[in-house]
């Protein structure tokens, strides 16, 4: 089944239109050490960002996606992407814009290129490249079912403890313990109705609690944001351990079904 297969409304109740899927690639990445930025760092000899545009553009659903790339590096980018075009699907558009100097500028900018037709969109972390197509898909179809915000979700293994922050160097009291059974790790992609999306960046203020999360953000409107289940190779690629992690997933997918 091809995008246009598919009906403008899988459900009723739902965003009428296109699918298209936003990945903010402008930041640095340092905590990955020096070098290029996060996103364009190989993983299994391939760029993290095409891991992750892959991941988008399998979906069924997504017709669209737009790279947000660092504003100095658009160029960059979309050479990469055309170098790559092989091993994309072609059903999918792509382009390159330009980011901001934030994360939120960046989503923004990528909204601001939709086509009109498009309804329903994905934003993207460049740096959770092994994302499943079914993770995808779960949080499209909850969109299109009458969501105005998805996030796929895991629940955590550990227990977390919430405390008063020292800038010293002291250690740091305990406060209090959250209930674990209550909490989640989000992930992305996290969806939206464009609507909804683009009012909250255009209402929500740019710094403070939510800034720097689209679902946030929507919170912050009094929006419903659910939760659908998360994806343990969803993870993020922040540290050099996670690079290691990120190889081992590509090499159990290669043998398992050749990917």
């Amino acid at each position: 089944m091809t995008v246009e297969d598919i009906p403008a409304s899988a459900s009723p109740g739902g965003p009428a239109g296109r699918t298209a899927a936003v990945i903010p690639a402008a930041g640095r990445g340092i905590r990955l050490g020096p070098g290029a930025p996060k996103a364009l760092r190989a993983l299994n000899g391939t760029p993290m960002l095409i891991h992750a545009v892959r991941a988008m553009a399998a979906s069924r659903y997504v017709a669209l996606v737009v790279v947000v790339a660092p504003s100095d590096g658009a160029g960059e980018v979309k050479a990469m992407l055309d170098a790559y075009e092989h091993a994309l699907p072609e059903r999918t558009e792509f382009l390159v814009v330009p980011g901001g100097d934030t994360r939120q500028e960046s989503v923004k900018l990528g909204l601001d290129v939709l086509p009109d037709d498009v309804r329903v969109v994905l934003v993207h972390d460049a740096a959770r490249p092994l994302v499943p197509v079914d993770t995808v898909d779960s949080v499209i179809e909850a969109v299109r079912g009458g969501a105005p915000a998805v996030v796929p979700a895991l629940p955590l293994a550990d227990t977390v403890k919430q405390v008063e922050p020292r800038t010293d160097g002291t250690p740091e009291p305990v406060v209090a313990t959250p209930e674990r059974a209550l909490l989640r790790a989000v992930q992305t992609p996290q969806g939206f109705d464009r609507a909804v999306l683009t009012h909250a960046h255009e209402t929500v203020p740019a710094a403070g609690e939510g800034a720097t999360d689209c679902a946030g953000m929507v919170e912050r409107l009094g929006k419903p944001v659910v939760v659908v289940p998360g994806h343990e190779e969803a993870f993020k690629v922040t540290r050099p351990l996670d690079l290691v992690l990120a190889e081992a997933v590509l090499a159990r997918r290669r043998a398992n079904d050749g990917f």
